[in-house]
C-alpha cells in the first residue's frame, strides 16, 4: 500500500460526508483505543447546576419559507458544506448542535429564526 502524504488525508477530509467522517473517527477509536470525547473535569453539583440544564441542543423543527437562507445559516453555523447542510435541513426536524451553552444557543437560535426557520432547544 502506497504511505499516504498529510495533504492526501487533508483532501480526503475536504470530500467526505458527515457520515463518513463519523465512521472513521469509529475506527480509529476502536483500532488505537482512543476516544474523540473532550475530557471533562468532575466537579461537585452547585445549586445552579442543579436548577436548570447549561447546555442544550439546538434542533432545527421546521424550515419555512426560506429554505435557502436556512441552509445558508445551518453552512454558517456547523461548517458544513452545501450538500451535507441541505441535507440537514432538509431532514427536519434535525439536531443542528448538541451540548451548547445557553447563551450561545440563544444566539444560534436567532440566526436560524431570522432565516425563516423554526427552532427549539432540547
Amino acid at each position: 500500500m502506497a504511505k499516504l502524504t498529510q495533504e492526501d488525508i487533508l483532501a480526503y477530509l475536504d470530500e467526505a460526508t458527515i457520515l463518513e467522517l463519523n465512521e472513521l473517527v469509529k475506527a480509529i477509536e476502536e483500532k488505537y483505543g482512543v476516544s474523540a470525547a473532550a475530557p471533562v473535569a468532575a466537579a461537585a453539583p452547585t445549586e445552579a447546576a442543579t436548577a436548570a440544564p447549561t447546555t442544550v441542543n439546538v434542533v432545527l423543527a421546521a424550515v419555512g419559507d426560506s429554505k435557502v437562507g436556512v441552509i445558508k445559516a445551518v453552512r454558517e453555523i456547523t461548517g458544513l458544506g452545501l450538500v451535507d447542510a441541505k441535507k440537514l435541513v432538509d431532514g427536519a426536524p434535525a439536531t443542528i448542535k448538541e451540548n451548547v451553552a445557553a447563551e450561545e444557543a440563544e444566539e444560534l437560535k436567532k440566526k436560524l429564526t431570522d432565516a425563516g426557520a423554526t427552532v427549539e432547544f432540547k
